[in-house]
């Protein structure tokens, strides 16, 4: 069968071609009246936009690009991601675009991305996991509208973000530790060009002062992996610790693990607490005390950001969220 076009639409409605097509093109001045018998019309014809003509008078692709800054394992490890993009298709879906996933984990992801968005095949860009001096930013300068999940680290002033309060959160961990009367309390921290590695050390910090010596910090990817090295490597060190604060739920699944290895009891021995509150913090033995970030709260106001640059906004200001304290049984 003959596909349906927007002259069959426009004899069905009894309307000119010219205002289907303006209603089509999101033109607000069409008549209540016509915008019914066109809706109608496309229902009982069973007409599709043809994305490529559209694009011509639009000059809209009708899709955005997530680019995730990380190896491609990460993405099916870290249930974060899962929230963001599950997020992502909802929010773009309601608005007709569609969302395109692309890794930037190595030189030739890049340069893909780079290709990909320079030659013109997406409307915005929702950065993510991004990391500080990434080649990728200034590759991306000269695009379409850009903005990050979470603050990329010396670019705050430049791409608009949406992130949770980091520093806050890890106070929130910290003092929560003081107040049980711990002693010894360490931490494992994001990788340090990320700005929850950096800001989460800063919250751990502002509550110990001079207590939180480098013998107490240890360092992480975000990986589980690397939490259960982590945590090996602070009882290696310090083997009085009776807490440790780790800056994401699946590293503290790592340094549970490392811990048990070690005839550690959790939290009897050593107290435990993550931060995220993702579906990790509850799958744990026992399950994790954590910091609450609102994954899905985050990745609205990000999506929020973009759609309105993408609509012609010239400015968005960034929105950091409050976090929250969620005690289980690890701490």
């Amino acid at each position: 069968m003959k596909r349906p076009t927007i002259h069959d639409v426009a004899a069905a409605a009894g309307v000119s071609r010219g205002t289907v097509s303006r209603l089509l093109n999101g033109d607000k001045y069409v008549s209540p009246k016509a915008r019914v018998a066109i809706e109608r019309a496309i229902s009982e014809t069973g007409y599709t936009v043809n994305r490529a003509a559209r694009s011509l008078v639009t000059q809209r692709t009708g899709s955005v690009v997530m680019v995730m800054s990380e190896p491609h394992e990460k993405l099916f490890e870290d249930p974060n991601y899962s929230t963001l993009i599950r997020v992502a298709i909802r929010m773009l879906a309601e608005h007709d675009l569609s969302l395109v996933m692309m890794m930037a984990g190595d030189e030739a992801d890049r340069e893909r991305v780079v290709r990909y968005v320079r030659g013109g095949h997406a409307d915005g860009v929702l950065l993510v996991s991004t990391h500080a001096g990434d080649p990728l930013l200034d590759a991306l300068q000269s695009g379409p509208p850009a903005v990050s999940c979470g603050a990329v680290i010396g670019r705050e002033n430049v791409i608009p973000y949406a992130t949770a309060d980091d520093r806050l959160g890890a106070r929130q961990m910290t003092e929560y530790f003081v107040g049980l009367g711990r002693r010894r309390i360490a931490m494992i921290t994001g990788p340090m060009d990320t700005p929850g590695g950096i800001q989460r050390l800063e919250g751990f910090t502002d509550v110990l002062g001079r207590r939180a010596t480098s013998k107490l910090i240890a360092h992480g990817d975000w990986t589980q992996a690397s939490g259960e090295r982590a945590m090996t490597e602070l009882l290696e060190r310090t083997p009085d610790i009776d807490a440790v604060f780790v800056a994401s739920d699946l590293m503290a699944a790592g340094a549970l693990a490392a811990l048990r290895a070690a005839g550690r009891r959790v939290p009897d021995d050593v107290a435990v607490g993550g931060f995220d509150d993702s579906s990790v913090a509850v799958s744990t033995h026992p399950p994790l005390t954590t910091i609450r970030q609102p994954l899905a709260e985050m990745a609205q106001a990000t999506l929020r950001l973009l759609l309105e640059l993408i609509d012609g906004a010239e400015h968005v200001e960034p929105v950091i969220l409050p976090t929250e304290l969620v005690i289980r049984d690890s701490a």
